[in-house]
């Protein structure tokens, strides 16, 4: 499983034409489901987005989670994550999960965040058209994978 971890000082999702998810300063994760993933991976990330340090201190270094500041977090489905791209001039999804597969796992993955987090939890809708905004604090942006 995926986990695109970008740091925001705010962050939303639209499906047509409709606010669906909005948070203020926490996290944006981008998450992305491949055929190899299970429950196992999903909880494993949920224990990452909630407790990866990505946030600063009073001295300025990252050394605090989203645990620590209740930060919001919003998690958006995106398929693409998943792409191969190591050759040719169009990405490839065969190492993605099926559709079926990847929504029960971005679902379980958000139960899980919403199980370890008592903060503030937005999530974008799997398989819709969304318009993501954000802007990214830093820039801060991390890949995480499990």
């Amino acid at each position: 499983m995926i986990g695109l971890v970008q740091r925001v000082t705010g962050a939303s999702v639209d499906v047509d034409a409709e606010r669906i998810a909005e948070i203020g300063t926490g996290m944006l994760v981008l998450v992305g489901v491949t055929r190899d993933d299970t429950e196992q991976s999903a909880d494993k990330l949920a224990h990452r987005l909630c407790n990866y340090r990505i946030f600063n201190d009073s001295d300025g270094k990252m050394n605090l989670s989203v645990n620590d500041t209740q930060g919001g977090i919003l998690l958006v489905p995106q398929f693409t994550l998943a792409a191969e791209t190591h050759k040719g001039m169009r990405p490839g999804f065969s190492k993605g999960a099926p559709p079926q597969d990847a929504q029960r796992l971005f679902e379980y993955l958000v139960g899980r965040v919403r199980t370890d987090y008592s903060g503030d939890i937005g999530c974008g809708r799997f398989g819709a058209d969304m318009q993501v905004s954000l802007v990214n604090d830093g820039p801060v942006t991390f890949w995480l994978e499990t």
